[in-house]
């Protein structure tokens, strides 16, 4: 496999330059969002950020983010004390057989052939992190860049909930990569030819239908026959709802009626049982809009904010 190097460590240190090249490729952290393991980002809002027709939001100064960068250096520094290993910085190299590649590779690890990328987790993700396992995402994001390197290995060291600290090994696995090769070179092609990939029902992509069509239009369009279709599977999926709803509501009033004043309810062991509460929450205190807005008008609009616009679907 051969690479060249796009961008040095140095010059990654230019935010804005970093981010632009990002949108010219698929990066590691792409990879899991392109075989639809992101739970967080869709392919359709991957597709708008790499088409260039919405900015990709900037989340730096998340807390989340915001210490994952800076606690880089220490996950990096704790893997070579554990291990031994000594690593270095690696800037931004590009696949020159497929050019649309490319490796923002945290660490290369010294006389090895072998990477190192580093985590921060928040304590709540710890099982995710149990044994050998890694999070589905992260695991497609290391064999992207042993796609794009070559290299047989990769590690992957997590700093999880700020005091608990992991490191594992993943091997190269050829059938994993083919697969992760063809779905990107796929979606690669989407982004060439502006034609976007299948919608799927997630919130991103519900948020960037949104941010792409703002509407305005106010004639009617024809739907063809299969959308006519979804509608009519939209209906009934929505009556099916409706009645097991109805049938949790009923289950869940059974339990309370034997539950009486009770605010616990436990079954089995430990290990393989369960837990319900049903306990009495302090009433929320809200404010009397309509009541301020008729005494203080001045006060009321010295505090309001308008929300943003949103476009509502709904089937008649």
């Amino acid at each position: 496999m051969s690479t060249k190097m796009i961008m040095t460590v140095n010059e990654m240190q230019d935010r804005a330059a970093w981010l632009k090249m990002r949108t010219q490729g698929i990066g590691g952290s792409d990879a899991g969002t392109i075989v639809g393991l992101n739970p967080w980002k869709s392919k359709y809002e991957l597709w708008l950020e790499k088409t260039g027709q919405v900015v990709p939001e900037d989340i730096s100064d998340r807390e989340p983010v915001y210490w994952g960068n800076r606690l880089e250096d220490v996950v990096a520094q704790e893997f070579t004390r554990q291990t031994g290993k000594r690593v270095r910085r690696h800037g931004m190299v590009q696949d020159e057989e497929h050019p649309f590649l490319f490796a923002n590779v945290d660490r290369m690890v010294a006389g090895e052939k072998a990477g190192l990328e580093c985590k921060t987790a928040n304590g709540f993700k710890a099982s995710l992190w149990e044994g050998d396992e890694v999070p589905a995402s992260y695991y497609c994001q290391c064999q992207h860049y042993m796609l794009v390197t070559g290299l047989p290995v990769w590690y992957i060291a997590c700093l999880v909930g700020g005091q608990h600290y992991v490191w594992k090994t993943i091997q190269r696995n050829e059938e994993d990569i083919q697969t992760l090769l063809e779905m990107e070179k796929a979606f690669w092609k989407c982004v060439a030819d502006r034609v976007p990939p299948e919608v799927d029902g997630s919130a991103s992509c519900t948020e960037a239908l949104a941010e792409r069509f703002r509407g305005g239009v106010a004639e009617s369009i024809e739907l063809p026959s299969w959308a006519v279709a979804e509608v009519e599977a939209i209906r009934q999926l929505e009556a099916q709802k409706k009645e097991l709803d109805a049938k949790i509501a009923a289950s869940k009033n059974r339990l309370k009626e034997l539950m009486g004043d009770h605010e616990t309810a436990v079954w089995g062991t430990e290990d393989e049982g369960g837990r319900i509460t049903w306990k009495t929450q302090k009433g929320r205190t809200s404010i009397d809009s309509k009541r301020l807005k008729a005494d203080h008008p001045d006060i009321f609009d010295a505090y309001s904010k308008v929300g943003k616009q949103i476009r509502v679907f709904r089937i008649a």
